[in-house]
Formats: C-alpha cells, structure tokens, sequence
C-alpha cells in the first residue's frame, strides 16, 4: 500500500508540475516583437540586390582574414 501511495504522489506531482509554469512574457506585449523591422540595410545601400549586400559581407570578412593579409614569404609587404 506504500507503493500505491507513493506513486500516487509521484503521479500528483508530475501532473501539477506542468500547471504551475509562469507565464514568460509581460501581458501588454504577448511575446512580440517591439521594435521596427530590420530590413534597412539590403534595400537602402543595395537597391535590393541581395547578392550584391552578401558579396559586401564577404568581402569585408576576407578583409579581417589574418592569413590574406599577411604577406607571401620573402616578398615584400
């Protein structure tokens, strides 16, 4: 009978456990978002030329490349 009510309280626990989970998000926002879109940045510098803004992107990546920046050896820099 020990057993019985042993799981009975397990069982108990596990059910109310789900219930007593606190809502995560403020309720005036409802988990939305705030803020303006962020889509400034391809459609303002680019005209909206998606591969135009990646192949800006990558370019200033291999920029900061440490190993195509440093010269070949024995030449000069």
């Amino acid at each position: 009978m020990t057993a019985a009510r042993i799981a009975l309280l397990l069982a108990a626990a596990s059910l109310l456990a789900g219930c007593l989970e606190v809502e995560q998000h403020e309720p005036w926002r409802h988990g939305a978002f705030d803020g303006k879109p962020d889509d400034l940045r391809p459609h303002a510098l680019f005209g909206n030329d998606r591969l135009a803004w990646y192949a800006a992107i990558n370019n200033r990546n291999q920029r900061q490349n440490e190993y195509n920046r440093t010269p070949e050896k024995g030449g000069a820099p």
